[in-house]
């Protein structure tokens, strides 16, 4: 006998009507509110409020009702508006100008067009529709000609035309596949590019999102399922100004330590101390240069965060003391799930306290998760961040300065994936449910472990690598793309994700070398370490069942092809280090991809095979097996073959030879690049030595390259206080002489230790006849310190060895 469950209306396939849609509809009044450059514009049946912040980026929230909530997210820092706007209006529109845009609201519908002051349309929203669920979407005008790029970290090529993606921090293992539309981070910002011209629209809204380039021709669509359509808009006309712009908004990284910009070697797991301590003294013996070891879940008495298990890892502090004295340090997984377990004392407190989220009833959520069931911290409560940040003293009281955040987009073992959508956040004292915030959970974890850290080292700097993330995460953690798989396709992939990455204010970016998942091989685990280490985030890892691929694992030739990469990337530290504090100035990437530096070059606007380190070094990986030639497209100028020497014009592709020791590297003529000696650790600053490689230099008048060298400890918050050094270069061509100049800024407050300077002239166009001051000495002279010059004519270099002065000084070098 049945009961009313038997007419269920899903039985019978019913569905919801389409809602009726609902616009601002046409507009009635704007008025100033009387707070900085806001702007509240009324229609029919909803407002816009419009917030100028720059003469470039404004912010538009649609909303309902008689009050505007002008807060945001903690994805966009504090802002202080100083521009100004002006106001004009005729009978079909109202216009808001400042000195380089126009912001046009046309009164029949309150769609919204922007346009420079030439009147060249740069983007036209159309209206902002809802429906009674409260989703809003809109349309936006896409020319045929349109490329788009950012999105954070999603699977395909670097552009995405006609692709879906929504935003939705999801663990989905191994879902390094284009189809997969959502993945561990959640980067609401797109960039569109269309005749040279680019902008950015950032949508702040931690909840589901969506950005469609796929279903309409002449459109693109941006919505959200739950919250306030609140977007914000970033003129260009550049590439690099709404990268830069957009980061001025969200934020940008602080300066890590110097040793998280090296070699990280990690498995899931490494069983136990003994097998920890073995690992780093093969590092050691074989010469292959290594900053960390990760300790995976394993490390933990029954996966409980902040513990040893006492069986695996009997002794961390003896074990965190040897690894000091080899240089290396040691960073452990944390997961947000803390186990229930009335004897566990972090449980204890949570509860006591009331650290973890709820349902709206008042019971714990409690979820599955590698403890067995678990409650979760409340990130968006202030204090509960404080607590939980200050558990990491369990860790930095053993000398620890790095955490690795996992599992925190958040991941469940249930069939969501995630947290019910109807637990409740405290938010500071504005509830809202884990639906409206999903995507913030794991950048909130990563501030209050960032905080908590840097609250415990005493002014030493911190490290923190997270999974999941969202808009301004770089301020607090770098970002590795998570479960890939030991696939070639994956190492292919790996290359658009992370250049998209750092388009949308993520520089500090790397995927698993070597794959995460399945089985490397050896021709793998070289070609991807060749990758790996000029990428800026640089870690081995693979799963728990599969082969090892350590630098060791598959024989002596594949191990030196490793170990010389891994040793590559240490002798480029300057000039990284350079990059990265480039990245914290100015907000734009470290590796980029030939688009961001060659906008006007057709061939380049989805070229996702090869990428730029900086501006002067191309890099372009073999990603494919069996493969000892591949097409490289050198872009306009000289290029100059980082292991031959051949200076090639560019404008075109060529065919480089590329056996399995080489990758093909190239250096843009005029360049110079800062390096520094091979080290073992970052950190070591036993010799700081540096030697400026100067590239394709001419002795003829109009030749100039300049390079500023940025120093400091690698390891402290002094910078901030002027602890830092700043070494300015200039190489100047004239007739028949080529002039060296250097000098230090003034307000030098950190002095490395060295004693000598060395300029190596690479393929220069001229040869050399003496250098004023100095004597002509052989290379064993110079190694053994002496001051002076030699050339090599079997590489064509121009070695010059010079005292490192507090002042600077000049050299002139004249042609034979």
């Amino acid at each position: 006998m049945e009961g009313s469950v038997a007419i269920r209306p899903d039985k019978f396939g019913l569905s919801d009507e389409q809602a009726l849609r609902k616009h601002i509809g046409f507009f009635k009044t704007v008025e100033n509110s009387g707070v900085g450059n806001t702007y509240i514009c009324h229609g029919d049946k909803g407002n816009a409020a419009i917030v100028f912040l720059t003469d470039d980026v404004f912010r538009i929230k649609i909303y309902q009702g008689a009050d505007v909530d002008l807060s945001t997210t903690v994805g966009v820092l504090p802002q202080v508006s100083e521009v100004e706007v002006k106001t004009l209006e005729n009978e079909s529109q109202f216009i808001f100008a400042t000195t380089t845009i126009r912001l046009i609201v046309d009164k029949s519908n309150c769609s919204f067009s922007i346009e420079d002051h030439e009147g060249h349309l740069i983007a036209r929203q159309n209206p902002v529709g809802w429906n009674a669920r409260g989703e809003h979407s809109a349309d936006y005008d896409m020319p045929a000609e349109s490329h788009f790029y950012g999105f954070g970290e999603k699977t395909g090529f670097l552009d995405k035309r006609g692709e879906h993606y929504t935003n939705w921090n999801t663990d989905v293992y191994a879902p390094h596949v284009p189809e997969i539309e959502a993945i561990y981070q959640s980067i609401p910002l797109l960039i569109h590019m269309f005749e040279e011209r680019s902008y950015g629209l950032f949508l702040d809204n931690p909840g589901r999102s969506d950005f469609d380039m796929r279903s309409a021709e002449t459109t693109f669509s941006i919505s959200c399922a739950t919250g306030a359509y609140d977007i914000y808009f970033i003129n260009g006309p550049g590439l690099k100004d709404v990268v830069s712009r957009y980061t001025a908004l969200t934020g940008r990284i602080d300066l890590p330590p110097k040793w998280a910009i090296g070699y990280h070697q990690s498995r899931y797991s490494y069983m136990n101390q003994q097998e920890v301590l073995e690992l780093a003294r093969t590092f050691r013996t074989k010469q292959i240069p290594c900053d960390v070891i990760y300790l995976d879940i394993h490390y933990m008495d029954e996966y409980r965060v902040f513990t040893f298990d006492p069986v695996r890892f009997p002794d961390p502090e003896g074990m965190m003391e040897e690894l000091k004295s080899l240089g290396i340090r040691i960073i452990p997984i944390v997961d947000p799930g803390v186990k229930k377990d009335p004897k566990y004392t972090v449980y204890q407190e949570g509860v006591r306290e009331n650290h973890f989220i709820k349902k709206l009833e008042g019971d714990i959520f409690l979820g599955e998760v590698w403890p067995g069931i678990s409650a979760f911290p409340d990130f968006t409560e202030d204090r509960t961040s404080e607590w939980w940040g200050e558990q990491h003293r369990y860790y930095t009281d053993l000398g620890i300065q790095g955490i690795w955040n996992d599992m925190n987009e958040p991941a469940l073992f249930n069939e969501s994936k995630t947290m019910d959508l109807d637990a409740m956040h405290g938010n500071n004292g504005k509830p809202q449910t884990h639906e409206e915030l999903h995507n913030l959970y794991g950048m909130l974890m990563s501030k209050a472990t960032y905080e908590g850290l840097s609250r415990q080292l005493d002014g030493q700097r911190p490290f923190v690598l997270t999974r999941a993330g969202y808009a301004g995460i770089q301020r607090y953690a770098a970002v590795w793309t998570g479960d890939n798989r030991s696939f070639w396709e994956h190492m292919a992939l790996a290359m658009p994700m992370v250049l998209n990455m750092g388009l949308s204010g993520i520089p500090f970016a790397g995927p698993d070398i070597g794959g995460f998942g399945h089985n490397a091989t050896g021709e793998l685990l070289a070609r991807w370490t060749q990758m790996g280490a000029f990428f800026p985030y640089c870690r081995n890892h693979s799963a728990i069942g599969t082969i090892r691929q350590e630098p060791w694992s598959f024989g002596e030739k594949t191990e030196e092809i490793v170990r010389n990469y891994i040793g590559l990337r240490y002798r480029f530290m300057p000039h990284l280090y350079q990059l990265f504090h480039g990245a914290a100035t100015d907000g734009l990437p470290i590796v980029r991809p030939l688009l961001l530096e060659y906008p006007s070059d057709p061939n380049v606007t989805n070229m996702c095979d090869q990428f730029l380190l900086g501006e002067n070094i191309l890099i372009a990986p073999v990603y494919r097996p069996d493969t000892d030639h591949r097409s490289v497209y050198l872009p306009a100028g000289t290029w100059i073959d980082y292991w031959t020497g051949e200076a090639l014009v560019g404008g075109r592709p060529i065919l480089a030879h590329a056996p399995l020791e080489i990758m093909p590297m190239y250096i843009r003529a005029g360049a110079i690049i800062a390096e520094g000696p091979l080290k073992q650790s970052a950190d070591d600053a036993s010799d700081e030595s540096i030697t400026f490689n100067i590239y394709g230099a001419s002795a003829s008048t109009g030749f100039e390259s300049a390079y500023t060298l940025y120093e400091d400890d690698g390891v402290s918050f002094d910078y901030r206080q002027g602890g830092y050094s700043e070494l300015s270069l200039n190489v100047v061509g004239g007739a028949g002489t080529v002039e060296i100049q250097w000098r230090y800024n003034e307000a030098r407050g950190f002095k490395p230790e060295r004693k000598l300077l060395q300029f190596s002239f690479r393929r220069p166009d001229f040869t050399v006849g003496r250098v004023e001051g100095l004597q002509r000495l052989t290379a064993e002279q110079l190694v053994a310190g002496a001051e002076g010059w030699t050339h090599n004519p079997s590489t064509d270099e121009l070695l010059i060895q010079v005292s490192d002065q507090a002042v600077g000084d000049k050299l002139v070098v004249s042609i034979a």
